[in-house]
């Protein structure tokens, strides 16, 4: 959970400058610092975002973070999110976990959906809040509800383990199975486990070698180990019946 919390944030501080270039010019340093230093959130944030990247500037994240506490402080939720990234992963501004758990809460009542799921993380790690399960999977729910594959995963996962919620296997599978319907890997081999176990479905092992064999396909390392493992017991129809289901869903869904 730590590693993809890392992930998750390193990605939200990376190139996000597109996302409001029409505020000011896309890349055109000049044009957004006039904006910005007019009170416009919009290019506030896309200032920010310059100075992450060194894109027209001398990459300076302390920099950014001025221009994203201004752009935050406006209301604006995108910013919030990547302030609430910075003090989480400590770019900018010593890593504060409550610093970073106030503005991503103020992103995420505005209904950001990023900030939701990270807002989750936080409550299961307990970093800058009281560790709180079903605070979690509140979050986390919005999130998944909005249709972040990471945020379904984890959901998933919070049903299966009866962590936050009551103990559900058709509820992990049917949010495992929202994952992995976008291409998230480890919810398509959390469905092998699901097939292979019995929970939330009828043991398949058909089913499970088809999401392994779509996990292995990306290099999930479990995943080519455990369809290795379930193919001895198969029979040879049942394993070529699995190898076109893989690639009939991989059709469809890729």
């Amino acid at each position: 959970m730590k590693i993809l919390q890392k992930i998750c944030f390193v990605l939200l501080l990376g190139a996000f400058s597109s996302v409001y270039a029409g505020n000011c010019r896309e890349g055109d340093v000049d044009d957004c610092r006039v904006k910005a230093e007019q009170g416009d959130s919009k290019s506030q944030l896309m200032l920010g975002a310059l100075y992450v990247e060194g894109r027209g500037v001398v990459q300076d994240y302390k920099e950014a973070v001025k221009w994203y506490r201004r752009s935050a402080e406006q209301g604006l939720s995108f910013s919030q999110m990547l302030l609430g990234g910075s003090y989480y992963i400590g770019q900018g501004v010593p890593q504060d976990y409550k610093e970073a758990v106030k503005w991503l809460r103020l992103a995420a009542e505005q209904g950001e959906s990023k900030s939701q799921g990270m807002l989750g993380a936080m409550y299961i790690q307990g970093q800058g809040v009281v560790q709180d399960y079903k605070e979690a999977v509140k979050w986390y729910r919005l999130a998944a509800e909005q249709g972040i594959p990471e945020s379904q995963v984890v959901l998933g996962g919070m049903y299966r383990k009866g962590q936050g919620v009551v103990q559900d296997y058709k509820e992990a599978v049917k949010w495992y199975r929202k994952s992995a319907e976008q291409g998230y890997v480890e919810a398509q081999y959390n469905l092998g486990l699901m097939y292979v176990r019995g929970q939330g479905v009828i043991q398949d092992y058909v089913m499970a070698h088809m999401y392994w064999n779509i996990a292995a396909s990306k290099g999930h390392k479990d995943a080519i180990k455990n369809r290795g493992v379930v193919e001895e017991e198969m029979t040879p129809s049942q394993l070529e019946k699995a190898q076109d289901l893989a690639r009939e869903w991989m059709r469809t869904h890729q």
